[in-house]
């Protein structure tokens, strides 16, 4: 298993990619669809937060098969979090074509 630290990076790193393709996707498109970009950046800001805080409190269990699936889950649902608010900001880069 990776290090809480990296897990904590790989959040970061992923979700700070996604605002900046929002903002890249805002600068360029500044007059359509302001709303849904920032509600997009909202939801990436909450998904991160809420990650972060599971990470920092994990199970009070000693058993370390469950703290390992507890942090296999937080990893699989930063995945898809950020997985399908890619898709979120792809389907309004298409309504643009």
């Amino acid at each position: 298993m990776a290090s809480v630290r990296e897990l904590k990076k790989d959040v970061d790193n992923l979700i700070f990619e996604l605002i900046s393709d929002c903002f890249v996707y805002g600068g360029v498109h500044f007059d359509d669809n302001a709303d849904e970009v920032s509600e997009i950046i909202s939801d990436a800001v909450s998904l991160r937060n809420d990650l972060i805080t599971r990470i920092n409190h994990p199970l009070k269990n000693d058993d370390h098969k469950a703290v390992k699936s507890h942090y296999r889950l937080v990893k699989r649902d930063l995945y898809i979090g950020v997985d399908k608010l890619f898709e979120r900001l792809s389907a309004l880069s298409k309504q643009k074509k």
